[in-house]
C-alpha cells in the first residue's frame, strides 16, 4: 500500500482514545488532503474511509452503500468506529471483507447493485489466509483483495445476502471425461517430455523478450490484479495492442482484454499434434511476499476431461531489473502438488472452491538453475 495509507492507519492507532467522532475526522484532515463523498465517506487517491460512532461494543451500524463501496474498491478503504469510553476500532471493508449485505436487500442482483453493508457484514477474521482484519496485517490484506475482481466478489456478495440457488453450478463428468481426468497427469508427463514442450517454452519467452522493457514498466502497477492481467496481455497480444495498453498505464484498466477460452482456462491456447494445451502466465514479484490465485477448481476439471488437454502455467519472476527467469511449469509438477491449498470459504456454495499457489514455492522454482517437470503420474 502507499506509504500515506500506513501514516492513516497509524494515526487512527495512535489517537485510539478519541471519543467524538468529529474530533476523529478533524484529526484525520488536518494530516491528509482528505474529499468528502456523500454523508459520512472520505477518500484522497490512495484510500477511503468511512467514520462511524457507537455507544455500545457492539457494532451493527449501517457503514456504506455498496454502491458506494464500488467506487473505491481499487484503493484500500477502511471504517474508522468510534466508540464511547472504549478503544476506537479500526476495520479494512474492500468487497473481500464483506461476507453479505442487509437484509433488506432481498432484491439485490448482479445487475441490481444496491443495500448497504452493516459493522456486523464485515469480516473480522480470515481463516482462510490465517488472518484477522486489523491494522498489523493490513498489507497483507490489501495484496490478498488484490487477487478478487469486483465481480467475482460481487457474485459471492449477492449470493450470500439472498440465499438463492447458486447461478454456478459444481462441474459433472461424464464417464468419458472422468477417465480422460484420470489419464490428465500421463499426458501432462509426456508433453514435457516432448519437443512440443520446447516449443511453446521458446514461443512464451520471445514474446516476453519481446516486451522485457513494457513488463518492467507493468511490473511498478500497484493493483496485483491489474498488473497481473496488463502483463499476460502484453506477452500474448501482437504489437499493436501493445503499444496500446502502454499508452495511458492510468486508464489500462479499461483497456485490458477479457480472456475467454473454450473452457475459461489459461490465457494462452496453443495446439499441437500432441495435445492441446492451456496456459495460465502468473507474474511474480519476487520481492513481494504473495500467495497468488492459481485456477477455479471446477474450470480445471473440466479441462482436464478433454481428451488432449495439458494445463500449463508461464511463471514470469521479475526483480528490481525486470525479468529474473522463466519457468513453463505443468499443473501437476510435484512442487506446485504438495503446496497448493483449496480455499473452500472463499468460494460461492455452488462451486469446489478455487486453488491458491505458496509463493515461496514459486520463488524456489524461479531460481533454479536449470528447472525440470517432476511429475508422478499416480498423483
Amino acid at each position: 500500500m502507499n506509504s500515506s495509507v500506513n501514516d492513516f492507519v497509524s494515526l487512527v492507532v495512535n489517537n485510539h482514545a478519541i471519543d467524538t467522532k468529529d474530533e476523529m475526522i478533524a484529526a484525520v484532515c488536518r494530516n491528509f488532503p482528505m474529499v468528502k463523498d456523500g454523508r459520512a465517506l472520505y477518500h484522497t487517491d490512495y484510500f477511503a474511509v468511512v467514520f462511524c460512532y457507537t455507544k455500545n461494543t457492539a457494532f451493527s451500524n449501517v457503514v456504506i452503500s455498496l454502491s458506494k463501496l464500488e467506487k473505491y474498491d481499487g484503493i484500500p478503504c477502511f471504517v474508522v468506529v468510534v466508540r464511547r469510553g472504549l478503544d476506537n476500532l479500526i476495520y479494512m471493508i474492500n468487497t473481500t471483507f464483506i461476507d453479505k449485505v442487509s437484509h433488506s436487500s432481498q432484491s439485490l442482483r448482479i445487475d441490481n447493485i444496491r443495500g448497504s453493508v452493516l459493522g456486523s457484514n464485515i469480516r473480522k477474521q480470515l481463516p482462510e489466509i490465517d488472518r484477522v482484519n486489523s491494522p498489523e496485517f493490513f498489507d497483507e490484506l490489501f495484496s490478498y483483495h488484490q487477487g478478487f475482481t469486483w465481480i467475482e466478489n460481487l457474485e459471492r456478495i449477492v449470493e450470500r445476502t439472498n440465499n438463492i440457488r447458486p447461478v454456478k453450478a459444481k462441474t459433472e463428468l461424464n464417464h468419458s471425461e472422468y477417465m480422460n481426468l484420470l489419464d490428465a497427469p500421463r499426458r501432462a508427463s509426456s508433453f514435457v517430455g516432448s519437443d512440443d514442450y520446447v516449443m511453446l517454452l521458446d514461443d512464451l519467452r520471445r514474446r516476453c523478450e519481446d516486451v522485457k522493457d513494457a513488463i518492467l514498466v507493468a511490473s511498478h502497477v500497484d493493483n496485483v490484479n491489474v498488473r497481473g492481467r496488463l502483463i499476460e496481455a502484453l506477452i500474448t497480444s501482437d504489437p499493436e495492442e501493445r503499444t496500446g495498453l502502454l499508452k495511458d498505464l492510468s486508464d489500462v484498466e479499461h483497456m485490458l482484454p477479457v480472456y475467454d477460452t473454450e473452457n475459461g482456462l489459461g490465457d494462452y491456447v496453443r495446439r499441437f499434434e500432441s495435445a492441446d494445451t492451456y496456459t495460465d502466465i502468473k507474474t511474480k514479484i519476487l520481492y513481494l511476499d504473495s500467495n497468488p490465485k492459481a485456477y477455479n477448481v471446477d474450470k480445471f476439471l473440466k479441462c482436464m476431461g478433454e481428451e488432449r488437454s495439458v494445463f500449463m502455467f508461464f511463471f514470469v519472476g521479475i526483480d528490481d531489473s525486470g525479468i529474473m527467469n522463466t519457468v513453463l511449469c505443468s499443473v501437476f509438477h510435484d512442487q506446485l502438488m504438495k503446496t497448493t491449498i483449496l480455499q473452500h470459504h472463499w468460494a460461492g456454495r455452488g462451486t469446489r472452491g478455487v486453488a491458491q499457489f505458496n509463493g515461496h514455492v514459486i520463488n524456489e522454482m524461479l531460481s533454479e538453475r536449470d528447472f525440470r517437470n517432476n511429475i508422478d503420474e499416480d498423483s
